[in-house]
C-alpha cells in the first residue's frame, strides 16, 4: 500500500476519509469504483496513539471506523466520492449504521485540505435541502488527523472472507446497492 505521497501515471494521488459504520462496508464498495486506487481500513478521530481492534470495539477511544481512499482526481472526483458514500449509508443515524452501534460507527468526513472542506460543505448544503431523508444528517466534517491503519486482516475483509455471516448479511447488500445505483463507476470486471 502507498503512502500519502504515492505518485500515480497521471499526477498525485488525493485522499479521502470517511466513516460510515463498519469499515468492511465501506472497503468493498470503493476497491470496486472507477478511479480509487488503494482502500485501507483503518481508525480515525480518536486520542489514544496506536489505538487496537479491541480498543476501538470498547468504544472508549473516540476513534471512527474509516476507510482511506487514494483515488485519481483525474478519473474520480471527490464529490463523485462523496456521493457514492452518502448514497451507501445512512448519515442520519448517530453513532449508528444498522445494528452497529457506538461512536465507532459514526458517520463522518475528515477532510484533507480546505478545498476538500469547501466541497464536502456545499454538498452537505445541497443535501440538507434536498430533503433526502426522513431525518436530518447527523455526519461530522472534521479535519483529517492522524490516520492508523486497522490490524492486516481487516484489509480487502469482504474480498477474502465473503462467505462469512457478516458479509452475507451487512456488506453484500451495500455492495449490491452500490452496483445498481452508481454501476456507472464500477471498475471494469
Amino acid at each position: 500500500m502507498g503512502g500519502l505521497d504515492m505518485e500515480i501515471e497521471n499526477g498525485k494521488l488525493e485522499f479521502a476519509t470517511l466513516g460510515g459504520g463498519c469499515f468492511w462496508c465501506l472497503e468493498a464498495v470503493f476497491e470496486q469504483m472507477l478511479g480509487v486506487d488503494s482502500v485501507v481500513s483503518g481508525y480515525c478521530g480518536g486520542h489514544v496513539l496506536n489505538p487496537t481492534y479491541r480498543q476501538i470495539c470498547e468504544g472508549n477511544t473516540g476513534h471512527a471506523e474509516v476507510v482511506r481512499i487514494g483515488f485519481d482526481p483525474l478519473r474520480i472526483s471527490y464529490e463523485q466520492v462523496l456521493s457514492v458514500f452518502f448514497g451507501i449509508h445512512d448519515p442520519t443515524t448517530l453513532n449508528q449504521q444498522g445494528n452497529d452501534h457506538g461512536t465507532q460507527y459514526r458517520s463522518v468526513v475528515f477532510y484533507h485540505s480546505s478545498e476538500q472542506f469547501e466541497m464536502a460543505t456545499a454538498l452537505f448544503a445541497d443535501l440538507a435541502s434536498a430533503n433526502i431523508w426522513s431525518a436530518p444528517m447527523t455526519t461530522q466534517l472534521l479535519d483529517a488527523p492522524l490516520f492508523y491503519p486497522a490490524e492486516a486482516y481487516h484489509q480487502h475483509y469482504f474480498l477474502n472472507n465473503p462467505d462469512q455471516p457478516y458479509c452475507q448479511f451487512v456488506v453484500s447488500p451495500k455492495l449490491n446497492k452500490f452496483r445498481k445505483q452508481f454501476s456507472d463507476h464500477l471498475k471494469p470486471a
